[in-house]
């Protein structure tokens, strides 16, 4: 009888890269969805704000309180490294403490139940063998591990370190793995994306990644997340926009727009030159443009803080979403006089309710557009409506379209499909398939 696995993965979509790759080191095990009957139970936790640390310890300290007797618990990931002496010491709940190094090492850490701490980070491969979960036709792809930028409020680089990029022939034979196994779809992701391959003494790493996929026969549809604006080029913008696999798709956080703000946080780039690059972006056909903002930054006035809110609600952004400050120890802006939590959260709700309008508006243009979108299953709305992605939007982030009308035509979840988007019912896109 075969022992048996339940996985967790907190935090972004870097995390859930790492998570498969330990669940492909751990086939052996039948995976399960009940964490009380697991012989292993594994949590891969983030540790990048108050509110995501805080989550990790409780699912940690929950999975504890039920699991059964002889199990095995797993702490592994940002927060487990971030913090690996505390942790240790406090929570003797845990079996096994790993970081952020040691992913492909997870079976024999569980065969001997050791914990352990790389001095490295772990860089995915193409020779790590992922179970990719939740899609059978899209899979993110992770460029590089670490930061070289230094933002004040960030403490990925503290724990992280610098800029770990791939090469891209290691990038290429991994989607070409994956597209045989019927993957059409990729997100290239890391901590900034743009900045992929400076390491190595590539300028123009992105561009030559754009290039790169675009010679992989079988990829449909790619899209890059996590650009950083001071490593954007108007050249990378117009290659993303000219090429027929990558999506016109632009995800640059920006977190301010106020020029004393961006320099309080150390964002290496000025108002007018970031504002230059969104209007760029803007410029471009079809362009669908994502970013984030922090709410209450030190330093954040009054003043600033409705400069930000008039240009999230001029600027027509498709989607973005607003983080309050969380004022992590190992940052520059630890130590400067901190905004109370009352009025964070006054100014995060603030920008929401922007966010909601502007995303209301983004989708009221859809609204009699044909799009190419993919059927993922039944909508949990009602079981007679089907859940789709347009092939443009990101996996999750971006929201669903539902099918109420599929013109008789036979349905295969994680097809491609043509659509007319016919109304919007509050905030929710309607479509019909087309024959």
């Amino acid at each position: 009888m075969s022992k048996k696995l339940h996985l967790v993965s907190l935090g972004c979509t870097k995390n859930l890269v790492d998570s498969e790759i330990m669940l492909g080191r751990l086939k052996a095990y039948e995976i399960t969805d009940d964490n009380r009957e697991a012989d292993v139970i594994i949590v891969n936790t983030c540790g990048f704000i108050d509110a995501a640390k805080e989550e990790s310890i409780n699912t940690v300290l929950s999975l504890h309180d039920e699991r059964k007797k002889d199990s095995i618990l797993v702490m592994s990931g940002c927060l487990s490294e971030r913090y690996k002496e505390e942790l240790q010491a406090e929570m003797p709940e845990v079996d096994i403490f790993t970081g952020v190094g040691d992913y492909e090492k997870i079976d024999a850490l569980i065969a001997t139940r050791q914990s352990t701490f790389s001095p490295e980070v772990y860089l995915a491969s193409e020779t790590a063998d992922r179970v990719i979960t939740g899609s059978n036709y899209h899979a993110y792809i992770k460029i590089a591990e670490g930061c070289n930028q230094a933002c004040a409020f960030c403490a990925i680089p503290s724990f992280k370190g610098k800029l770990h990029s791939r090469t891209l022939s290691s990038i290429k034979k991994e989607v070409e793995n994956l597209v045989a196994q019927g993957f059409y779809d990729f997100s290239f992701i890391s901590q900034d994306s743009s900045s992929y391959g400076r390491d190595m003494g590539l300028k123009d790493g992105l561009l030559q990644l754009v290039k790169t996929i675009e010679e992989v026969e079988g990829v449909r549809s790619a899209r890059i997340l996590y650009l950083y604006p001071s490593t954007t080029t108007f050249e990378l913008i117009d290659a993303i926009a000219d090429s027929e696999t990558f999506q016109t798709y632009y995800d640059m956080p920006i977190q301010h727009i106020d020029d004393g703000m961006l320099k309080i946080m150390k964002r290496g780039f000025g108002e007018k030159k970031t504002i230059e690059l969104l209007e760029y972006m803007k410029s471009k056909p079809n362009a669908f443009i994502r970013t984030s903002v922090i709410a209450g930054h030190p330093g954040e006035t009054v003043e600033s803080f409705e400069k930000l809110c008039a240009f999230m609600e001029e600027f027509g952004f498709d989607r973005f979403n607003t983080f309050a400050y969380s004022n992590e120890e190992t940052t520059s802006a630890y130590a400067l006089e901190q905004i109370s939590d009352e009025i964070k959260a006054e100014r995060a709700a603030i920008l929401g309710e922007i966010a909601e309008r502007t995303t209301l508006a983004s989708l009221q243009k859809m609204v009699g557009q044909k799009v190419e979108l993919v059927i993922d299953g039944e909508s949990e709305e009602h079981e007679l409506l089907l859940s789709a992605r347009p092939l443009k939007w990101a996996v999750d982030i971006d929201g669903e379209i539902l099918i109420n009308d599929t013109s008789d035509l036979p349905v295969e979840y994680g097809k491609v499909y043509e659509a007319k988007i016919t109304e919007l019912v509050g905030s929710q896109l309607l479509a019909t398939l087309l024959p």
